[in-house]
């Protein structure tokens, strides 16, 4: 038998229903997981030291291991929150929760796919990123927290990998996104093999990508309903980061998006890019196809109506949990349960 991997969910997966970090731990146990990653220090009920270390005892009592998490930790990128104060402070915050519910990685990130077009250019973001991470490298050891920077639709896995070596391996790796590489015309397995070494937590979803007229199009789905090759990814997995855990986050709800490589002006952001990595998401995109099922659009409309939002609700639910199903049954991943 493979050896088993840990299995959980990341808080997003079912953000509507804006339940905190006691709650989380206990749907947890009831769905017989092995770990869950709070994303943010905002699913605590609060950052009271007496709080959060009632948070790692229910979860020591569950048998359910934790990754933290905290959001955008460089300013020169869009998805910087200035009343978050000083990248450094904010990402030093981060930490000491994470070391407070008893985990050993912070999941973060440094931006979004609007940081690959206009001013400044991806590269001094970068090193942004890493000016922020050395700043705080002290506590992260004392903490015996590893940073785990997300491929988070800003950059290519090749250039995630030189922010972790330029900051220092010994307390910066990846949390390694499986539906994000798509919005960087990457195929996940590419991100994997690249990533997965330096891998300390994970989040993993499933994708549709197919041919349109300027590219191609895509869109989040649950575990089984795209086209990524997901028996092969546990396989690296197992290969590559044993240790880090496979948390789903599952993102439904988003209609199909274009990613124009076919046009010009397309590759301005990203001009560094490997032809032999891009050929294999062709590759994948020839084998693609839209999506077939029925979805309840989170995007619309804008005024969302008692029963509108009661389906959303339900339908991240639902997904969420049929994914978990899905990994354990048909990838094989989770600890409880086997024999």
């Amino acid at each position: 038998m493979p050896a088993a991997i840990r299995l959980g969910y990341d808080t997003y997966s079912i953000r509507n229903f804006r339940i905190k970090a006691l709650e989380h731990l206990e749907y947890s146990a009831k769905l017989g997981l092995d770990t869950i990653q709070i994303s943010s220090v905002g699913d605590y009920e609060s950052l009271d030291p007496a709080h959060l270390e009632k948070v790692k005892r229910r979860a020591a009592e569950l048998g359910i291991t934790i990754d933290a998490g905290t959001g955008c930790i460089c300013s020169s990128t869009r998805s910087w929150n200035p009343k978050q104060g000083d990248p450094a402070a904010y990402l030093t915050q981060g930490l000491r929760v994470a070391k407070a519910v008893g985990a050993t990685s912070l999941r973060c990130f440094m931006g979004s796919a609007a940081d690959r077009r206009g001013d400044p250019p991806i590269d001094l973001h970068m090193e942004n990123t890493v000016r922020v991470f050395k700043a705080v490298r002290p506590v992260a050891l004392d903490a015996g927290v590893r940073i785990g920077l997300e491929n988070h639709g800003d950059m290519q896995a090749w250039e995630l990998k030189t922010v972790i070596e330029e900051a220092g391996k010994d307390y910066v790796g990846a949390c390694l996104d499986a539906g994000n590489p798509i919005q960087t015309v990457e195929d996940p397995l590419v991100s994997m093999e690249i990533l997965g070494p330096y891998a300390v937590t994970t989040h993993v979803r499933d994708s549709i990508v197919y041919e349109h007229p300027r590219g191609a199009a895509w869109q989040w789905v649950a575990m089984g309903d795209g086209v990524v090759d997901l028996q092969r990814w546990v396989e690296l997995h197992r290969k590559l980061c044993p240790n880090a855990s496979m948390q789903l986050e599952i993102i439904t709800g988003r209609p199909p998006q274009v990613l124009p490589y076919l046009d010009p002006g397309f590759w301005k952001a990203f001009p560094k890019a490997r032809g032999a990595e891009f050929a294999r998401f062709v590759g994948l995109v020839k084998r693609g196809h839209p999506f077939e099922g029925s979805m309840v659009m989170e995007d619309a409309p804008a005024k969302k109506p008692p029963e509108f939002q009661a389906a959303l609700n339900a339908q991240q639910k639902v997904d969420l949990e049929r994914s978990l199903e899905y990994s354990k049954k048909v990838l094989g991943a989770g600890l409880k349960g086997r024999g």
